[in-house]
Order: structure tokens, then C-alpha cells, then sequence
């Protein structure tokens, strides 16, 4: 639920709380200082049945008056009037010629007959007028006798129970509307502050300890609000930092690994040159085929400096996303054709068993022709330099429907499962010791891995111990049309 949704709510119930509880409230307040008001077997209020049977009794009265107005001279029909009207709190009064004739008796207000001569010559205001006593309310008729005298028949409700009840009942009404509009308000702000305010300081405890430089904490505030949209938005600038940081902690361990690498191995043919070159200033290549022996032991390690240097470079550079790529749609079973012929004239390859599996139909990648040269030539030369083999095989093929897959394939030691993964890290090297024994740098199979991501595609490796290791690497297929199916 959305914070606007739940603002919403809870202005609602703001209004329809208080609303339904003042209600109960106003009820129960009248069902305890009104047990009149309260409900019959019919269903109608007590308090509504009174006043119908007291308006069915004035009527009578009012019927009397207008058609036979001498029966109030009889005084047992006064009686009996006056007893039906006193069943609902009413009582009778007649005058007659000024004169007070009859009083009920639930009228005993003093010199009742002063104060009516009093309140007639007051202008008249409808059949009920102003409470006499703050109690009664009047309801007047005027009659004519047969005598040709002049009176008038009143009749009295009683309302003192309900102006003393009303003073107390409009008093706690109002106490009461007041204790549920603030109560009520209250409560609803708190919860929804403590909703909002709960998470913002879940929030505000974690960018303290961020701020502190422990970025262990997680933020976890389960709603689907906005500030559950905040927290998961922190969560993951909390995990991006903390990768960004261990990145950066690794970035600058590989980078002490690489000077400590590039040292070792530039130390390495330059201590073969210094004690070449020494072997000639100390005169032991006296003869002319010892000299040339030690130039060509000298110009093997220069070469060697320079393509360890050459990839370095060119690590680098693939490292820095600096290296150009010139993408052309290439065939790539033709590809593997050619370069296969030529690596069998290849004098490096010399007693190893080429083999190719190829389909005849054309393989179409998009890829960059001198870098694809330099992935497999990579592959080949770390192939060649661990077979160990009498017989040495190597087999390179081509399948895959949705992706090119290329399959590069020899019959070396093999590598074991713990180090497999590894094969591809930059410098790292399957013997156990980092001599020059074996020749090159490390980086052969971390340039491959470089460069086919470059390409859109992956690269992995599988190996048994003693059968030999394959290189795979996936590029994305096109069409016969050099388009993406």
C-alpha cells in the first residue's frame, strides 16, 4: 500500500471513527439518561410512542373543544380526560371566563390563573409556547360555551425530565465528541508516523554505519510502499558499494600481483643476456660456434622479453577496453580451414596430429579476423607447450546450432578440478613452480578470455588428469544472410 493510499485511509478514518463512535457514545448516553427513548417490542422508541399516544389525546381533546365544548363543565369527563393525558405526562386546564375551573393536579404551578391572564395578552405564538416554569409546555384552545361565555382549554406537557436530563446529557455529548476526536486523531497519526518514521530510521541507522565504513548491515524493510521502494533502492547502493569497494581492493591486489609478475618474468631473460654477454666478455666463447651459440641464446630471450612485453600490452589495453575491433562477418568453418592447413606447416607443430571437424555448410560470425587468429593461436601454443605425450594429438572442431562453438581439443596431462577455473586468471600458470620452463607469461588463455567477451561470447574449459584438456569458446550465430536469426 502506498503512503498516499494510506494518508488517504487514514483521513477517512479520521472522519468515520470519531463519526461511529459518537454515535455509540450519544446511544448509549440517552439510552442511560432517557430509559423512555429506548426501543419497545414493536421496534418504535419508547420516547416516539409517548409523544403519538400524548398527540392521539390532545387530539380528543381538541375534538371536544371544536364540537362540545360544555362537556368541560362536566367534571367526570374532566377527570377521565385528565387521567389519559397524565399517562403521557400531560395534564388538563380549563378556564372560563378568566377563571381557572379546573387544574390537573400534575399542573401545580402556583397562581396558575395570574400567570395565564399574564401570558394572553402576549401575542400569540402557535399552539406551542414558551415552557411556564421551564418545565411545561403549553398548548392552547380557545372555546365557547353554549352559555355564550368565553374560555379556553390548555393542555400542559410535562418536559422537566428531559430539560434536567438534557443538562447533563448535551454536556458529556459534547465532552465525549471532543475525547473521541482527539483520541481517535491521536491514535491514527501515531500509527501512521510510527509506519513512516520506523523505517526512515532504519534507513538513517544504516548510512550512519555506511558513513563508518561497515557496509555489512543489510536493509531489509518488507513493504511495498514508497519507502520499502527507498529501502530497496539503499539495499542496493549498499551492495553496489561494497562490490565497487571490493573491486577496488582487488583491482589494486592485481595490480601489486602484475608489477611482482612482470618483475619475475622480465628478470627472468635478462638474467639469461647478463650471463650470455658475461660468457662472452670473460672469453669463454673463444670459438666461433660457441660464440654464435651464446648470440642465439642471447636473441632467444630478447625475443622472449618482447612477447612477454607485446602482451602485456596488449592485456592492458584489452584490460582498458583500448583496443580496436575491425568486426567483419567471416565464415567461420572456412576460417578454421585455413588456419588448420597453416598451423600444420607451422615448424612448432611439428610431429603433433592436426585434426579438423568442420561442417561443410558456412558458419556465420561477426568477429574481428586477426583477434580470432590470436584467441586460437593462444589456445594452440598453451596446448603445445604441456603435451608431454609420445603421441601428440590435437583436435579442433565446430558445432552448435544456436551459438559457433569451437572445440580445441589435445591429449596432454590435463588439469585438475581445483585449478580448472583458474586457467583463465591473468599470470596464472598450471606448474606448480613460476620458472620459464615451460616459456610464456600467464596471460595466454586471460587475452582469450578478453577478447571472446569482446565478442559477445563466452569461453570455458574441461579436463581430466592424464587425458588431456579441451578449450571451448561460444560465439554468437548469424544468419545465411550475416544477420542474427
Amino acid at each position: 500500500m502506498s503512503i498516499k493510499t494510506r494518508l488517504l485511509l487514514s483521513y477517512i478514518a479520521m472522519t468515520v471513527v470519531p463519526a461511529v463512535l459518537f454515535a455509540l457514545i450519544a446511544w448509549g448516553l440517552s439510552s442511560a439518561l432517557f430509559p423512555d427513548a429506548a426501543r419497545t417490542g414493536e421496534g418504535k422508541p419508547a420516547f416516539r410512542e409517548k409523544f403519538e399516544r400524548r398527540n392521539e389525546a390532545v387530539a380528543g381533546v381538541r375534538f371536544v373543544a371544536d364540537t362540545d365544548p360544555d362537556r368541560f363543565s362536566d367534571r367526570k369527563f374532566l377527570k377521565r380526560a385528565d387521567e389519559q393525558l397524565n399517562r403521557v405526562k400531560a395534564g388538563l386546564v380549563v378556564v372560563r371566563n378568566g377563571r381557572v375551573t379546573y387544574q390537573s393536579p400534575l399542573v401545580d404551578i402556583p397562581h396558575l390563573g395570574a400567570r395565564l391572564r399574564e401570558r394572553s395578552l402576549e401575542p400569540d405564538r402557535g399552539p406551542w409556547e414558551h415552557p411556564i416554569d421551564e418545565r411545561f409546555a403549553v398548548e392552547k384552545r380557545d372555546v365557547s360555551f353554549s352559555d355564550g361565555t368565553q374560555g379556553a382549554v390548555y393542555v400542559f406537557s410535562d418536559m422537566g425530565w428531559f430539560v434536567e436530563n438534557g443538562k447533563r446529557f448535551f454536556p458529556l455529548l459534547l465532552l465525549s465528541l471532543l475525547l473521541v476526536i482527539g483520541s481517535t486523531n491521536g491514535i491514527l497519526t501515531f500509527l501512521v508516523s510510527r509506519s513512516i518514521v520506523k523505517p526512515l530510521s532504519l534507513l538513517k541507522r544504516a548510512a550512519e554505519r555506511i558513513k563508518e565504513g561497515d557496509l555489512d548491515q543489510e536493509v531489509r524493510l518488507h513493504r511495498r510502499d514508497e519507502i520499502g521502494e527507498l529501502g530497496a533502492a539503499f539495499e542496493e547502493m549498499r551492495k553496489r558499494l561494497k562490490e565497487s569497494i571490493r573491486l577496488q581492493l582487488q583491482y589494486e591486489e592485481n595490480r601489486k600481483q602484475l608489477l611482482s609478475h612482470i618483475s619475475h618474468d622480465l628478470r627472468t631473460p635478462l638474467t639469461g643476456i647478463k650471463a650470455c654477454v658475461e660468457g662472452i666478455r670473460d672469453g669463454i666463447a673463444e670459438t666461433g660456434p660457441m660464440r654464435e651459440k651464446y648470440l642465439s641464446m642471447i636473441a632467444k630471450k630478447a625475443e622472449d622479453m618482447e612477447r612477454l612485453i607485446d602482451e602485456l600490452l596488449l592485456f592492458s589495453k584489452l584490460d582498458l577496453k583500448r583496443v580496436p575491433f575491425h568486426w567483419e562477418t567471416i565464415d567461420l568453418a572456412a576460417f578454421l580451414r585455413d588456419f588448420v592447413e597453416e598451423l600444420r606447416l607451422d615448424p612448432r607443430t611439428k610431429g603433433v596430429a592436426i585434426r579438423l571437424s568442420a561442417p561443410r555448410e558456412p558458419v556465420y560470425v561477426k568477429a574481428d579476423r586477426e583477434k580470432l587468429r590470436r584467441v586460437i593461436m593462444n589456445i594452440v601454443d598453451n596446448s603445445l607447450k604441456y603435451m608431454d605425450k609420445a603421441e601428440k594429438n590435437l583436435r579442433v572442431e565446430l558445432s552448435g546450432a544456436e551459438e559457433a562453438t569451437v572445440c580445441i581439443r589435445d591429449n596432454g596431462p590435463g588439469i585438475g578440478e581445483e585449478a580448472l577455473e583458474q586457467i583463465f586468471d591473468r599470470f596464472y600458470r598450471g606448474e606448480p613452480s613460476r620458472n620459464a620452463a615451460t616459456g610464456g607469461s600467464g596471460l595466454g588463455l586471460a587475452i582469450v578470455k578478453q577478447i571472446i567477451e569482446e565478442h559477445g561470447g563466452r569461453v570455458w574449459a574441461e579436463s581430466r588428469k592424464g587425458e588431456g584438456t579441451s578449450i571451448y569458446f561460444a560465439l554468437p550465430k548469424l544468419g545465411q544472410g550475416g544477420e542474427r536469426p
